[in-house]
Formats: structure tokens, C-alpha cells, sequence
């Protein structure tokens, strides 16, 4: 079905709220995770509206190219859209460290489903070996981020303090190096995140990694103000989840030849090489909003195309 695959980044510089929807929990609106890991995801369909949202603005002189990439917005049977995005997926998640500010923690695992995204889309990516890391082990790349202690140098990441080890630094080091590369566009407003991106990526146990992005995301309290007294409604407190800012994410843009009604033949039918190239030219490098609560400025950020061989 489809032609061209490529990688593409997302990087959050405002928190983001793709919702799941209310929960029993203390977060009466969490974001959406992944059901076997627990990590933060972004839904392929989530994804997909919100570019044609931003493609409605960004093509509007262009009468009938978003029906013809991103299909009908009615009557889906006509025929369906040029262009499908797969989840995203958590690669590299901030975490409160007690020397840098922050620092990207990842994972094995999240490393690994990295690899096989990049394969699928025949993309290059430097090869990685998965140290055997304890719990209370990390690979520490740069080592102004370790805290002199009684019984040596410790990262220490929110509360928590990890024991370095070399296993892994040099395979981790070409990730790093290949991350700020790819998962930021060449800017020079992202400089700064590049290097530090390049850096500052730590590697964590499975078990770690996924308990700061389970238990490390940014909830914030709202009340719901009564218009009449000025003060709070009963009941008007409620707790919303976001993704953090810096928090690096990762999936498919596939697409395939401009799909047509049945009997219809056109000589303009834009091709695969085509499709991918108008929504690259739309959206590598600019900021996309994604999710909810775009009036408080949530859910700003910025993709990366790499790869996309037809």
C-alpha cells in the first residue's frame, strides 16, 4: 500500500496533552501511553489530524491538494488519503538531574524500537549493543553531570542516584552524536539543544527509564472559576497531564501514490516521491500543534523528516 517510508521526529518545546481521556485515578485527564510498556505515546490518528489541520492553513491557496493527500473529510469511501502516520514513540525522556538542569534519559528498549523504525524506513542509524545496566547503573556520557559522594561520582536524577559505567559509551556516544543530528532540525535556534542533546543522553535500566516517564511528566492543577461569585466552582479542581518539554518522540510517515475515485484517471496524479515531498516541504523543521489545550499553549512541536526512499 505504501511506497516511501521515513522517519519522523518530534520534539516538544511546550508541554503536550495528547489526551486518553478521564481516568479513576489522581490525574483526572492523563496523556495517552502504551498499554505493554507504560510509556507516553502519541496516536497515529492524533498525529494525522493535527498536520491537516496545520496543512488546511499552509495549503489554502492551493484549492483540492488537502483532499488529494490527506483524502475526503466527509465521505471517507470516495478514497482514501496519499499519507499515513504510524504512533509515536518515546526515544528520549527529561529528567530533573542534580547537576546539567536535565538531562535525556533512554533505554535499551526504547533504543532498540528506534533501530527497527529506521529500519523499516531504510534509514541509517549507528548500531547499538544494550549493556547489561542494574537498576542503579547508568551510561553517562558527560561527566560534569556526576555529583561527588561519599562512595564516588553518582548521577543523581530527581531523587535517585545511579552508578556510572563505561559498558556501552561508545555505541551510546554515536546514538547521542546521530540523535542531535536527526531528531532537531539544523537550525540555529536549536543549537544549543543539539549539543546538549548529543551530550546529556543518558542510559537507563528498562525498569528506570520507564518509571520516570511513568511518574516525571508535568501534572498541573486547574480550577473552574464560577462566573457569578468569582471563585471556585465545587468540584472545579482538576489535575491534567503533559508530556514535558525537551522530550523526544518517533515514528512512520508513510505514503503512497495520490489515491483516486473508483473510474477516475488523471494525468496531474501526484506521485509517491511527490506526496512525501509536499508534506516535507510543509512541515520539516516548523512547529506543529498536537493535542489539546492549544489555548494555553500547549502542545507545540517541532518535526524532523529523515530518510523516505521510494
Amino acid at each position: 500500500m505504501f511506497t516511501s517510508k521515513c522517519l519522523t521526529f518530534f520534539y516538544a518545546i511546550t508541554p503536550v496533552h495528547m489526551g486518553a481521556g478521564q481516568a479513576l485515578g489522581v490525574i483526572d485527564n492523563p496523556i495517552q501511553r502504551e498499554r505493554h510498556t507504560e510509556h507516553p505515546c502519541f496516536a497515529g490518528s492524533g498525529i494525522k489530524g493535527a498536520f491537516r489541520h496545520a496543512a488546511r492553513q499552509r495549503w489554502a491557496n492551493e484549492e483540492g491538494l488537502l483532499v488529494r493527500i490527506f483524502g475526503p473529510e466527509q465521505d471517507a469511501s470516495e478514497h482514501a488519503g496519499a499519507v499515513s502516520f504510524s504512533d509515536g514513540q518515546l526515544v528520549a525522556f527529561p529528567v530533573r538531574s542534580l547537576r546539567g538542569v536535565y538531562v535525556y534519559a533512554t533505554s535499551p528498549l526504547a533504543l532498540q524500537r528506534l533501530a527497527r523504525l529506521a529500519a523499516v524506513a531504510e534509514v541509517d542509524i549507528p548500531h547499538f549493543t544494550p549493556p547489561d545496566l542494574k537498576d542503579d547503573q547508568a551510561v553517562v556520557l558527560n561527566p560534569e553531570l556526576l555529583a561527588k559522594g561519599r562512595d564516588g561520582n553518582r548521577l543523581v536524577l530527581e531523587s535517585y542516584a545511579f552508578q556510572p559505567v563505561q559498558e556501552g559509551a561508545e555505541d551510546l556516544k554515536a546514538v547521542a552524536e546521530w540523535l542531535s543530528r536527526n531528531a532537531l532540525p539544523s537550525s540555529d535556534g536549536q543549537d544549543f539543544f543539539r549539543k546538549k542533546l548529543a551530550e546529556d543522553l543518558v542510559l537507563l535500566s528498562d525498569t528506570q527509564f520507564t518509571f520516570f516517564a511513568r511518574n516525571a511528566t508535568v501534572v498541573e492543577p486547574h480550577v473552574r472559576i464560577n462566573d457569578e461569585s468569582g471563585t471556585a466552582d465545587d468540584g472545579g479542581l482538576f489535575f491534567t497531564e503533559n508530556l514535558p518539554p525537551e522530550a523526544v518522540m518517533v515514528g512512520l510517515t508513510m505514503v503512497s501514490d495520490e489515491r483516486l475515485k473508483k473510474g477516475e484517471n488523471r494525468a496531474d496524479r501526484l506521485s509517491a516521491e511527490k506526496v512525501l515531498a509536499r508534506v516535507r516541504e510543509a512541515f520539516h523543521g516548523h512547529c506543529v500543534q498536537i493535542g489539546g489545550d492549544a489555548t494555553t499553549g500547549r502542545g507545540q512541536v517541532l518535526v524532523s523528516f529523515r530518510g523516505g526512499k521510494a
